[in-house]
């Protein structure tokens, strides 16, 4: 039986098991570095945004090892982590917006679909797709993007994305349904309604 995060945080918090600790950040990186790339568009600047998330992630465990406990599910704590170091970013370039479209793109949701026995035209013209999703998602106003990586870059529920960015679950569902309205307008007008596979049926 896989051992859960809890355990890992107990070897971790009890006996300073590193070992247990590195586990926890391989197990969720992914995740974690999806969302803080969605929020950035960079890779340079999603990487030490990753590694300053586990710093205060570390030095949150020093300074008060109740603070986890108290917060709960460790992904959901680590996250709210993580978005407070990418919104501390984004407000000290004093706008809450993506980089320029020039930075290099990394790996997302959709580049993780299956390619398997597509042909070269077809795989070219999938990352076609997919670049040109990744450009109106980038168009999206910031909340409606937020909660749009939050759900499929984290894998986070509605009511988890409710309580980490503060608002009911009922505004969390009406950011996503207007995320997706918006990419359909968007895909519609292209004539990519659809693009790449991705679910544009609702926010549930």
């Amino acid at each position: 039986m896989d051992v859960t995060d809890e355990e890992l945080v107990s070897r971790y918090l009890e006996r300073s098991d590193e070992v247990a600790f590195r586990n926890l950040v391989e197990r969720h990186q992914e995740r974690v570095f999806g969302y803080l790339m969605g929020m950035v568009r960079d890779r340079s600047t999603a990487n030490d945004l990753f590694q300053e998330t586990y710093f205060r992630v570390i030095r949150a465990l020093s300074n008060d090892r109740g603070s986890y406990t108290r917060q709960g599910k460790w992904i959901n704590w680590v996250m709210r982590i993580a978005r407070n170091a990418a919104l501390d970013h984004l407000r000290s370039r004093k706008k809450w917006s993506d980089v320029s479209n020039g930075q290099e793109e990394g790996d997302s949701f959709w580049d993780r679909l299956p390619d398997a026995e597509l042909s070269s035209d077809d795989l070219i013209h999938l990352a076609e797709q997919r670049e040109w999703l990744g450009e109106c998602i980038d168009q999206l106003p910031a909340e409606q993007r937020e909660v749009l990586l939050l759900r499929h870059e984290s894998e986070l529920t509605f009511r988890e994305i409710a309580e980490m960015t503060d608002c009911s679950i009922n505004t969390a569902l009406g950011r996503m349904r207007y995320a997706l309205l918006n990419l359909r307008r968007m895909m519609q007008a292209s004539d990519r309604s659809n693009l790449a596979g991705y679910d544009l049926g609702g926010a549930t």
